[in-house]
């Protein structure tokens, strides 16, 4: 049964249903009407329509215009004067619609139903993104039957992501997503997700579902793994190609990624294998490391968007503070490598930077920077990654081992690493935007 209370714990009260035992035209609040206007779209559309309603007095209680493929879709709700003869004004309304080559429909809604449509505004709102390389049919078709069955009410359909052209280069990367918005009460969200995650596994998308509140939309602070998510590789296997002992490595990494092997023991014993290699073979790795699709124009966006952003990674501090001179991070928590006379010694030094410490310094920068944990979110791959994921408002999968993206609340497995802004609301549009300068130019 769904919850009778409040997030704060206090009793829900059912709004009380409007008594329209009287109700009729003649009512002291006067008649409720719909208009809705659909035809070419062009410049001064809505200014027309409003300069009759104007003419005779209504109050304007909702409005809603949307625009595609050059196609007006404008519906208002109004409230006529008591006494108000609205046969004249649909007939202004008709005529000036005409003029314009449009068409239109004028309903009257009875003052019980609109009163039913003010009470929905109470309902849970949630936040459903669907991120693809392309937005089919068929995804779309399966998304909408989960909702359905989940008595979850479609408000609103927005793409984020921009215009795909016919003309499109031959193997550019794509994205497409679109941001559903809805409406109704969530009786097992676990179990939601639980379904959400198999639709994503049968196809080729991701699908995120949050409650929309004023925390998603302002986020303050995002961290970031390094290796696998930032980069696409692991920095201790191309060290370990260095030295010779790839294979050896690269077997215990993918072991300890599926949190088979404690972190803190698999990093001993691949650190270990590194003993006698030269300190500048650092340099030659570092130079060679390939940043993830996307990680650099996410990075852009979150820093002129004015959010901290840090990288805290079980790998080492050399090669994170070498993404830090790239992409501009604020905080950086690394393993350091111990490195005596020119060569590394098989040891790390400090305090080994392992799962439960990357929660910790996400915790200890979102106190340090006065920012409140449900405006954070932690991006991640790994085993290593789920504490941070877990405490973070937004705790993202990134092209993750199983075991990570069965128990974090969010994925990305489809597109690059700015799929991220997606969640966050962020269009495509407002990426160009935020990425223009004062002279116009703009960079991704």
């Amino acid at each position: 049964m769904a919850s009778r209370t409040n997030e704060d714990g206090s009793p829900r009260h059912k709004r009380p249903r409007y008594d329209d035992s009287d109700d009729d035209e003649n009512t002291p609040m006067g008649e409720i009407v719909m208009v809705n206007v659909t035809g070419r779209d062009r410049v001064g559309i809505t200014r027309e329509v409003t300069t009759v309603l104007t003419k005779h007095q209504v109050e304007i209680m909702d409005l809603n215009q949307t625009v595609s493929q050059k196609k007006l879709m404008l519906g208002i709700v109004i409230r006529t004067p008591h006494g108000l003869d609205t046969s004249a004004m649909k007939k202004d309304l008709l005529f000036a619609t005409f003029d314009m080559g449009l068409q239109v429909d004028i309903t009257t809604i009875p003052h019980v139903e609109y009163e039913d449509w003010v009470g929905m505004q109470g309902q849970p709102q949630w936040i459903l993104t669907l991120l693809a390389r392309e937005l089919k049919a068929e995804y779309l078709s399966a998304v909408t039957e989960l909702l359905s069955k989940a008595q979850l009410n479609i408000a609103t359909i927005t793409r984020l992501s921009g215009r795909k052209s016919l003309f499109s280069r031959a193997g550019r990367a794509t994205r497409a997503c679109v941001e559903i918005r809805l409406r109704g009460e969530v009786n097992d969200e676990a179990a939601l997700k639980d379904q959400i995650m198999k639709l994503c596994s049968n196809m080729s998308m991701d699908l995120s579902f949050q409650k929309d509140d004023i925390f998603r939309r302002y986020r303050r602070l995002a961290v970031f793994d390094m290796d696998s998510t930032l980069i696409q590789c692991e920095v201790i296997d191309e060290l370990a190609r260095e030295a010779g002992v790839y294979e050896e490595v690269a077997a215990i990494t993918e072991s300890a990624m599926r949190g088979e092997i404690d972190f803190g023991e698999s990093l001993k014993q691949r650190v270990e294998k590194l003993k006698g290699l030269p300190e500048s073979t650092l340099q030659v790795v570092a130079e060679r490391l390939p940043l993830t699709e996307g990680a650099r124009r996410l990075i852009r966006t979150l820093r002129r968007m004015g959010y901290k952003t840090a990288i805290l990674s079980g790998g080492f501090t050399y090669f994170a503070h070498h993404l830090q001179k790239i992409l501009g991070f604020d905080f950086v928590h690394a393993n350091q490598l111990e490195i005596e006379n020119g060569i590394m010694t098989g040891r790390v030094t400090g305090t080994v930077v392992d799962a439960n410490q990357k929660a910790t310094y996400l915790k200890e920068i979102a106190k340090n920077e006065g920012i409140d944990m449900r405006q954070t979110m932690a991006v991640g791959d790994g085993a290593n990654d789920l504490p941070m994921l877990s405490i973070a408002g937004l705790g993202v999968a990134f092209h993750a081992k199983p075991l990570v993206r069965k128990q974090a609340k969010h994925q990305i497995s489809t597109l690059g690493l700015d799929g991220v802004l997606y969640l966050i609301g962020v269009s495509d549009r407002d990426v160009k935007m935020i990425q223009t300068d004062a002279h116009g130019y703009f960079s991704e």
